[in-house]
């Protein structure tokens, strides 16, 4: 009895919990500006909720009792541990504090927004000042062992620490850096035909066809438009990704469907007879974007994968196209060279732009640079990486949104994730038997099946280490990314 009224009062959190999501979902999709203050202050008080049901002493009795119970099977003792931990954890927060952090999120959100459209960083800095000291001195609530970073690295990858990412990057920088030199020297490959005008329309109904055949279900789920691509979930039976359409760029849709669909593919398949509880939830955010990253890159610019699908493309859209082959296309997707903007960035290049940001939220955190330094930072920081200047802080410091959200310590998991795929993509080709055939004949069931079955189906049962693991036989190992990366590239630059 105890465990089904544990299950119960989590689901009820749950219940207020993806409440929330929802009104941050249209808060990013379909909410009118002038309603942004209102929604600010619905989402503060469902928060202050969701909080004191996370804190309630009814819960903590609940967990008290189950912790010495026996009878718990592997699955409910799990859930029961990681929901203690997350317990004592909000214990921390005071309702006052929660709340005041969600109404400055939300501030600082409708404030990045402004400023991004008008390209003054002014209207930002005073409420990402105002985020960045409550996200400081919850680093101090929370605490942390080395560094204060740790803490807010904690919330998206359990476990990982700056020195760890600090050890990651140091691969990066000695592997990665003189191979894309290399391919910098190389003949580049154009890309000129992703530029021309493609009809809107037809490339989002181009986008939905991507996403059936990777097996995303529109039963359970919705596709939007959205300024900033993301997945969102509020049970596996209700998850919807948003995408960005541009009229003079084909590729800008095509790989933000694939990405997200990636990760709502992984929403998806957790487990529904586990809602609500830790088991229900993906791993950690490292994990979540190797799903999204795996579709992009290793299945999405992949030459098999247009072998199916650019015949499908050239009959939409055939003048644009008309003297354009699969391997073009397949070169220009993967063309390597400096960007300003991340998200558009090719998947070998991106690894700076984290590198960028893991090292400004670093000296955030550690007091190194202030807010207001951040422009100027951030400019030098493009510099030096990727050698570019920055013309405007629209495509500069305000071009994410994760800061306006207070995702301090999320980055890094872009390039963990892109390390982990590498990783899981390696071992489903040995396990899956002409598993490239099948992608070659747009077949993805087998893989979504693997994935299914090796990583979405556990939801948190084992830690992100644990699983990779349990999966490949080893830890997160940075040479599957580089073996992938030079097979790949080694071809189309002629290395």
């Amino acid at each position: 009895m105890s465990y089904l009224a544990f299950k119960a009062h989590m689901q009820k959190i749950a219940d207020v919990a993806y409440s929330i999501a929802l009104l941050s979902w249209d808060q990013e999709t379909y909410m009118p500006e002038k309603g942004g203050a209102f929604r600010a202050q619905q989402i503060a008080t469902l928060s202050g909720i969701h909080h004191k049901l996370f804190t309630d002493p009814i819960l903590d009795d609940l967990l008290n009792q189950l912790a010495n119970d026996t009878t718990l099977d592997v699955k409910q003792r799990k859930n029961v541990e990681l929901t203690k931990e997350t317990f004592d954890k909000q214990k921390k927060y005071s309702t006052e504090f929660v709340e005041l952090m969600s109404k400055t999120v939300s501030e600082c959100f409708q404030a990045w927004q402004t400023a991004k459209e008008k390209n003054d960083f002014s209207i930002y800095q005073a409420p990402l000042e105002k985020l960045v000291e409550l996200k400081k001195q919850e680093c101090e609530l929370l605490g942390y062992k080395a560094h204060p970073y740790d803490a807010m690295l904690n919330e998206y990858e359990r476990g990982a620490t700056t020195a760890e990412i600090e050890t990651l990057f140091v691969d990066v920088r000695k592997q990665l850096v003189p191979f894309v030199k290399q391919i910098k020297e190389a003949k580049q490959v154009s890309d000129s035909f992703f530029f021309k005008n493609y009809d809107t329309d037809k490339q989002w109904d181009f986008g939905i066809e991507l996403l059936k055949q990777m097996g995303y279900d529109f039963d359970a789920g919705r596709q939007d438009k959205s300024s900033h691509p993301f997945t969102i979930s509020f049970n596996p039976l209700d998850v919807r990704v948003t995408t960005r359409v541009r009229e003079n760029d084909v590729s800008e849709m095509i790989w933000s469907c694939i990405h997200e669909g990636g990760h709502g593919l992984y929403e998806q398949g957790l487990p529904t007879n586990e809602y609500g509880l830790p088991l229900g939830e993906a791993v950690s955010l490292g994990i979540h974007e190797s799903q999204s990253r795996l579709w992009e890159n290793n299945v999405g610019r992949s030459l098999g994968y247009w072998k199916k699908n650019m015949q499908r493309l050239k009959e939409i859209f055939p003048e644009q196209l008309k003297d354009v082959s699969a391997e073009d296309f397949y070169k220009a997707m993967n063309k390597v060279e400096s960007s300003l903007i991340r998200t558009n960035s090719d998947e070998l290049t991106y690894h700076f732009h984290i590198v960028i940001r893991f090292e400004i939220e670093k000296a955030l955190f550690d007091g190194a640079i202030k807010v207001s330094d951040l422009p100027a930072y951030w400019n030098a920081k493009y510099k030096e990486y990727l050698d570019i200047d920055v013309p405007d802080n629209t495509k500069g410091v305000l071009q994410d949104i994760h800061w306006s959200h207070g995702s301090f310590g999320y980055f890094p998991t872009y390039s963990i994730g892109s390390f982990y795929a590498a990783q899981f993509f390696a071992q489903a080709q040995k396990e899956i038997p002409g598993l490239s055939t099948q992608i070659e004949s747009g077949d993805m069931k087998q893989l979504l099946e693997w994935l299914r079955k090796k990583v979405h189906v556990h939801g948190r049962l084992y830690s992100a280490s644990e699983l990779c693991e349990q999966i490949c036989g080893e830890k997160l190992n940075f040479a599957h990314f580089m073996t992938y990366a030079k097979e790949k590239y080694k071809g189309i630059y002629n290395l």
